[in-house]
């Protein structure tokens, strides 16, 4: 039998429908598969967890950070010439128009939903999960994919920096629910999340 629950938007419930399907039961009665949302610190595995998620479920994947660079250029370079505030501000308008589709596997920016008006967002419409690895890892992974193509990062000391960012983006982190990274493969991290939404 199916298990409902409501996802925190009046007149809307959430059912587990089955083959990977989670369909979301609007006010009417119209019947739509809701999205999944991966968030989660750069190098966490977002991208690559994403498409293969979106590969599983038969989905279409979004990456944000590769919207916004087709949209307007490269990330690095928005940084550099409008500021990072510019950077979010992309990132809001894109939520919004996310928030507003169904059936997306979705791969967010590691800061995007610090924001809380935008974690609201896709929380309203999907289910959203953090891909956690610890900090020796994050930096392992980071320094693997190059540094150069991380603004935030560009610093003397890109470890120190790190840590700094885990510290302080840990709460915001703690509301969504926890999906381990550290010494699995992107095969396990994905059989771990069908999982819990075929549950």
């Amino acid at each position: 039998m199916a298990s409902v629950f409501g996802i925190g938007t009046p007149g809307w419930s959430t059912v587990i429908a089955g083959r990977g399907r989670t369909l979301v039961i609007m006010a009417g009665g119209a019947v739509a598969e809701h999205n999944i949302v991966l968030t989660g610190f750069m190098g966490s595995g977002k991208s690559s967890v994403g498409s293969a998620l979106a590969a599983a479920l038969g989905r279409r994947f979004v990456d944000t950070d590769a919207v916004i660079v087709e949209r307007h250029g490269p990330i690095q370079s928005i940084f550099a010439e409008h500021g990072e505030a510019t950077f979010r501000t992309h990132e809001r308008e894109l939520a919004d128009e996310l928030a507003d589709e169904t059936a997306l596997v979705i791969s967010t920016g590691g800061g995007m939903l610090i924001d809380p008006a935008i974690a609201e967002r896709f929380e309203s419409s999907g289910r959203v999960f953090c891909l956690t690895a610890s900090p020796a890892t994050t930096i392992a992974r980071v320094r693997a994919d190059g540094i150069v193509d991380r603004p935030l990062l560009d610093t003397a000391d890109p470890e120190a920096r790190v840590a700094e960012l885990l510290a302080e983006r840990s709460e915001a982190y703690a509301r969504f629910e926890a999906v381990p990274t550290d010494g699995r493969t992107v095969a396990e991290i994905v059989d771990d999340i069908l999982v819990r939404i075929r549950g």
